[in-house]
């Protein structure tokens, strides 16, 4: 049978052309009317997100960064793409973007948090990521404890922080910093100057060496009579009290052995 003399066949490739031929016009009628200057992006409005507060984020910065890189209108921008230019905004840690319609965006921005300086001149937000930003603006309301350690330590370092914070609290130090050496050995600084050498986490874990030693502390402190330079906490039964003399002799004997 000819394709051509079948009624049916017709009507439905008739239909499919009409209905495509109108998808077209629809298409091209919403496309028209997305590029109306109504929907021109004309506000950009930005805000702290919910449970945070700005207090370093530079307010000229972001609207510098608005009008130098935010361009599109309602329908054609890239919410993705407006999302990472804020987030190349120093001391911003997240933004997120959403529409207004029919001209606007609303910028959601969560700042970091520092909790600490990294050995390479970066620092430590609450959540453990480095990022860098101006050193004077992070110490604003303080000094910050000094944290070191290998590639990709950084939330492990901070969450070792967290941990020796609250145990050493009843004695009435904190930690001024944390380093976690290429061996995996720490060595905690605290504020009154007593540094602590934990060793690595084998053995007994790191948490009841220190827990023994606070327990006991008062008591051997009150007997010494003096504040101790270095607390050696590396020992299974029990800890031992240096001086940094001390220690700097058995470094440098063990450097000599060691050739």
């Amino acid at each position: 049978m000819n394709l051509w003399h079948n009624v049916r066949v017709l009507n439905a490739l008739a239909n499919a052309v009409s209905g495509a031929t109108l998808l077209a016009v629809l298409a091209a009628g919403l496309w028209w009317l997305s590029q109306r200057p109504v929907f021109a992006l004309s506000s950009v409005r930005i805000a702290a997100a919910e449970d945070h507060a700005l207090h370093r984020v530079s307010p000229l910065l972001l609207r510098a960064t608005v009008a130098r890189d935010v361009r599109g209108n309602f329908f054609a921008i890239d919410l993705d793409a407006v999302r990472a230019v804020f987030e190349t905004v120093p001391w911003v840690r997240h933004a997120s973007v959403r529409r207004i319609w029919p001209d606007g965006l609303e910028v959601a921005i969560e700042e970091h948090r520092p909790l600490a300086l990294w050995g390479d001149g970066r620092l430590v937000n609450t959540f453990g990521e480095l990022f860098a930003a101006n050193l004077a603006e992070a110490e604003e309301d303080g000094e910050l404890p000094q944290f070191s350690g290998p590639e990709g330590s950084a939330l492990q370092v901070a969450r070792r922080y967290a941990q020796l914070r609250a145990q050493v609290a009843p004695l009435h130090v904190q930690p001024d910093s944390v380093a976690l050496s290429p061996r995996h050995a720490w060595t905690v600084r605290l504020d009154d100057g007593t540094t602590l050498l934990l060793g690595r986490d084998e053995g007994m874990p790191l948490d009841r060496r220190v827990a023994r030693w606070v327990d006991a502390w008062p008591q051997v402190a009150a007997s010494l009579g003096r504040r101790a330079e270095v607390v050696d906490l590396r020992y299974p039964n029990g800890f031992a009290i240096r001086t940094l003399a001390q220690l700097a002799d058995g470094d440098a004997r063990g450097r000599a052995g060691a050739h």
